[in-house]
């Protein structure tokens, strides 16, 4: 088995759940992702925990070909909160959750209706796995390389250096701008003549993704107030949802809600994602990508919104843990990143500050004001 292997497991196991002797957790990956799955078992082994398998997600629907088969066929007003799944995440400590593909368009004909319908059922359960100590987390499959454009080495080598990074010292290179961004009040995104929204931050929590819920890590994000969001987002990288590529989505913001919007490719599948609920129509993230090691775009959402010179947006549901004392928080079942280039012609600008330009930041070199 590859050591890089060994040493994911470890850093999973010591770092992002930091696992105690007795505690229960979920393992869910895929057949594809079995040698995580040992490396995994070997470490929860020597802590002393509790082990138990889901095939796929957190959603206990099984492999990928199970899933669809049966989205394909349930009828969306019959699905219903799974008590059971519910049950056992509210009895978990910690959660391991992989999302790597043998088939990334497995779900490609599954209808957005009935995902929309899918994941309103399941928000008690995704809720319940969030209240863990959970970490989501990535395995080089091959299908992912493939739809990456890489080769399988090529793309272990790039997910590898993603993820087994110092976190320790990323940590403390990204707490510059959550000295920065926490005690904010307003944040405004301008990226050419395509971008310019504005929103509130002010008593929302920042938090520094340095290698505890993500892995790989390498952001630091809030949430903005709900309502606080004005103006207009051109994603201008792909999003890939449900199986599907959504090409130049573009929102219009106002007061927090999303008044129009459009896409080059699959608006009908944008267009089910704000339907979902109202919360859909809503930010309930703002995160700023920092990890430099990853380089390219490559369809996985958990690596490409960290990538260096970016900032993403999600529609929909808000992290608890951002969401300040007092402040409503968006409750949404979606939760759905959208990405936007940050390297030319852009900055971010905070309480009247820039603070970064063209994806380089006012504590690093080559800051221009």
């Amino acid at each position: 088995m590859d050591d890089r292997i060994h040493r994911h497991a470890e850093i999973i196991v010591d770092r992002a759940i930091d696992l105690q002797p007795e505690e229960n957790v979920v393992v869910s990956l895929p057949p594809v992702a079995e040698d995580l799955a040992v490396a995994l078992y070997e470490e929860i082994g020597k802590v002393g925990a509790n082990p138990v398998m889901l095939a796929r997600g957190d959603r206990g629907i099984g492999t990928d070909r199970a899933a669809r088969a049966y989205l394909r066929e349930v009828d969306p007003d019959d699905l219903t909160e799974p008590e059971h799944l519910l049950s056992l995440f509210e009895h978990a400590d910690a959660a391991v959750v992989g999302r790597p593909h043998e088939n990334v368009s497995e779900q490609s004909d599954v209808s957005t209706e009935v995902g929309s319908a899918f994941a309103a059922a399941y928000r008690d359960v995704l809720n319940a796995r969030l209240d863990t100590k959970w970490c989501l987390t990535h395995y080089p499959a091959p299908a992912d390389a493939q739809l990456a454009e890489m080769s399988t080495e090529a793309y272990e080598d790039f997910v590898y250096d993603a993820m087994l990074k110092d976190w320790d010292e990323v940590e403390a290179h990204q707490e510059q701008m959550v000295e920065i961004l926490d005690p904010a009040e307003e944040v405004r995104i301008v990226s050419g003549d395509t971008t310019d929204v504005t929103m509130s931050v002010k008593d929302m929590v920042t938090l520094n993704d340095c290698g505890t819920n993500n892995l790989p890590a390498g952001e630091v994000f809030t949430a903005p107030v709900p309502d606080s969001v004005e103006g207009e987002v051109l994603f201008d990288k792909p999003v890939y949802h449900q199986a599907r590529e959504i090409q130049g989505a573009w929102l219009k913001f106002e007061d927090g809600e999303v008044v129009d919007f459009s896409a080059d490719q699959n608006e009908d599948v944008l267009e089910g994602i704000l339907e979902t609920d109202d919360g859909a129509r809503r930010l309930g993230e703002l995160g700023i990508g920092m990890n430099r090691d990853i380089d390219r775009f490559t369809y996985n959402m958990l690596f490409d919104e960290k990538m260096g010179d970016t900032v993403h947006m999600a529609l929909g549901r808000a992290y608890p843990a951002t969401v300040g004392d007092g402040v409503e928080q968006n409750d949404s079942a979606k939760h759905v990143d959208m990405i936007v280039d940050m390297s030319e012609d852009s900055y971010i600008e905070v309480d009247g500050e820039i603070v970064q330009r063209n994806g380089t930041f006012k504590f690093e070199d080559g800051f221009e004001e």
